[in-house]
């Protein structure tokens, strides 16, 4: 089976993990993508499950290998990416997938599968409302935060590339503009 993609991209701390969590509880034929990544995980991350944790040179080797449909250097040092392999595997089990990915790497599967893939855009309400969200999630120094922000102001510049753009001021409003906009592609 080749079945379609849903990209979830948004800056950190937007809301797109939570709301990709949502929509896979919600019945649709999703399977998530496990992204592979070179940073450590987080407390309570699971290899395998949160995200496939592979050192910088192990995820150097996979690049060199072609086994990626997409990757990025995030932050200095920091690789995420997404496995070819992971994508065959949901398909092979009669899912479409469904990514929750940084912006370039959204970007990235939606130009090289524009007729498969729907790209959803998840925006904060606000750079100050992103930043308290940040600073409640308490994973994160003053100086990681300042990174953050300053990354997904120059992110949030990409929301037009993205087939459509979901605010997050509600989440409840949000799961289900997002959820309906993913079962309206999938009919189609």
């Amino acid at each position: 089976m080749h079945g379609k993609m849903i990209i979830i991209s948004a800056p950190s701390g937007a809301g797109k993990t939570t709301i990709v969590k949502e929509v896979l509880s919600s019945g649709l034929n999703l399977m998530f993508s496990i992204s592979a990544c070179s940073r450590a995980p987080r407390k309570n991350e699971i290899d395998g499950k949160d995200y496939c944790f592979l050192s910088t040179k192990e995820f150097q080797i996979k690049i060199e290998e072609d086994a990626f449909i997409e990757w990025e250097e995030v932050y200095s040092g920091n690789y995420y990416g997404t496995l070819k392999s992971e994508v065959h595997r949901i398909w092979d089990e009669g899912h479409h997938v469904i990514f929750d990915v940084d912006v370039k790497g959204g970007i990235s599967i939606k130009n090289k599968f524009p007729d498969d893939s729907l790209a959803i855009f998840i925006q904060p309400p606000s750079v100050e409302e992103l930043e308290k969200r940040l600073r409640i999630r308490s994973t994160e120094t003053d100086e990681s935060i300042k990174t953050r922000i300053e990354k997904a102001e120059y992110e949030m510049g990409f929301a037009a590339d993205f087939d459509i753009i979901v605010v997050n001021d509600r989440l409840d409003v949000a799961v289900d503009k997002t959820y309906q906009a993913i079962k309206d592609f999938l009919t189609r």
